[in-house]
């Protein structure tokens, strides 16, 4: 076997690694409303969420992948040092946030890692601006979304249920909450796991092992998949803790509002190819729905230090990216 083949077969490991951190990571997206609402308990949540997060592979297309594989830096330019500092960068980062607890973004961590890699390769000519800009955008537009229907949601829930019981409307709405529960883990596969998909077949294609078209190969889907359901089934309670109970108390119609909100803004990403922030997304869905009850019930001390996250995130994930590619290309060319 030869040196090539067995670069891209340790990148391939390593971008697999990265997925498992991914769905670790974000596996508190995925459960945390379900947790604080006591739905689930926390080992039952990630079970739950790891197989509907798998069950994606089989709904949904490849678009997110396309953008972060062709989209957000030249192609061409793409090689075994460029996508070893990305997934360096993006391991590294998702790593150091998920040990301070911090629902940072994985999908903007790997933007950042191509980015800074690329640069230090080729200069500002290699990146594409158009896609970069437009996930730039969706930092601020899909926590607005989420919180936009989030307060839509619970909104009009409270009013149709304001001559219920508070009891009845909480079993019925954690019997609701295992299909909004389920709706989101799916949206999170799908979005979040293609992104590791587009890294793969970049390499593949830089290799020479994939020609024609951009297009993700089955086996690359289904591993992809499968290391982040992995991932989640390991969780990370620390941003559970974060995401669940610190940003605001949950009841079951709050988590259904919540989970709801979260899984139509990520279809709607996931159609448009916009590979967004399951993180941001959640999270502007619980801020959303707490405000409907009082301002002052979102804890906006907790809230601005994820949103401090969310703008190291990109510039972090690039610098350690950078270092990683020049440490590569001193040590291997």
């Amino acid at each position: 076997m030869d040196s090539m083949l067995l670069a891209v077969i340790g990148l391939i490991a390593l971008a697999l690694v990265f997925d498992f951190l991914n769905g670790f990571h974000d596996a508190a997206n995925s459960i945390a409303t379900a947790v604080s609402t006591r739905l689930f308990t926390p080992r039952q949540a990630v079970v739950w969420a790891a197989f509907f997060n798998v069950t994606a592979f089989f709904l949904f297309n490849h678009e997110v992948a396309k953008t972060i594989g062709k989209g957000i830096v030249d192609i061409s330019i793409v090689d075994n040092y460029v996508v070893f500092g990305a997934l360096a960068g993006a391991c590294a980062w998702n790593i150091i946030t998920w040990y301070f607890g911090m629902p940072s973004s994985s999908s903007h961590a790997l933007m950042g890692g191509l980015a800074g890699a690329a640069l230090v390769k080729a200069g500002p000519g290699a990146l594409i601006m158009s896609g970069i800009l437009k996930i730039v955008a969706f930092i601020v537009i899909s926590p607005l979304l989420g919180m936009l229907l989030g307060v839509i949601f619970a909104t009009i829930l409270y009013r149709l249920c304001a001559s219920s019981t508070p009891t009845k409307v909480n079993r019925l709405f954690k019997q609701f909450q295992l299909f909004s529960s389920a709706s989101y883990c799916i949206g999170h596969g799908g979005n979040d796991a293609q992104k590791t998909m587009g890294l793969i077949t970049g390499l593949l294609m830089s290799a020479g092992l994939q020609k024609g078209e951009f297009m993700v190969q089955g086996w690359v889907a289904l591993a992809c998949y499968a290391a982040m359901g992995l991932g989640t089934l390991f969780g990370g309670w620390r941003i559970v803790k974060t995401m669940g109970s610190k940003i605001s108390k949950l009841k079951p119609i709050d988590g259904f509002s919540a989970e709801a909100a979260g899984a139509v803004s990520l279809y709607t990403a996931s159609a448009l190819g916009v590979p967004v922030s399951t993180t941001h997304t959640i999270t502007g869905a619980i801020m959303g729905v707490g405000t409907i009850k009082r301002f002052s019930a979102v804890k906006w001390g907790i809230a601005q230090q994820i949103v401090w996250a969310w703008v190291m995130t990109i510039p972090g994930a690039a610098l350690i990216s950078a270092a990683c590619y020049q440490l590569a290309v001193l040590v291997f060319r």
